[in-house]
């Protein structure tokens, strides 16, 4: 198989994979996938959170990486919920996101509120190095089952 290969993933899982344009046109596209695809997982992560936050990573994304090289969404789900990432090209953590007088970067440290956002509201976030410039991603866990008293 050419180009990078997935990693084996259990068979409760699924994941969707899609390039957007590097435009804010690409929100309301991530948007709708993350609904979807959180339509599947029978005791899915909460819908309007992971929307939320998914808006908040890809319109940082556009705003602060430079050309018009396509983002990419990925949207894993798990059996303890699901994980969103946003692959974009600027190998820097966050670029304008970083603070200046610091040897590692910290793409968490964000002059506006989304990114402060996702930390409150996932259940773990981060950003790692891929072979073309970054992922930043959080997870939100599955909402339990509704507990109904005998």
């Amino acid at each position: 198989m050419n180009g990078p290969a997935l990693q084996d993933r259990p068979s409760a899982s699924a994941s969707w994979r899609i390039a957007l344009p590097h435009s804010a046109a690409a929100v309301p596209v991530a948007r709708a996938l993350v609904r979807t695809a959180l339509a599947e997982l029978e005791h899915g992560a909460d819908s309007d959170t992971a929307e939320l936050l998914t808006a908040e990573l890809v319109a940082n994304a556009v705003e602060h990486t430079a050309g018009d090289t396509p983002i990419e969404l990925v949207v894993e789900l798990l059996p303890t919920g699901c994980q969103v990432e946003v692959h974009d090209p600027d190998p820097a953590p966050s670029g304008h996101l970083t603070q200046p007088d610091t040897t590692d970067p910290d793409p968490w440290q964000e002059h506006g509120r989304g990114l402060l956002l996702i930390r409150a509201l996932s259940s773990s976030c981060g950003h790692r190095p891929t072979e073309t410039g970054k992922a930043v991603w959080f997870r939100l866990p599955a909402a339990p089952p509704q507990w109904h008293p005998a």
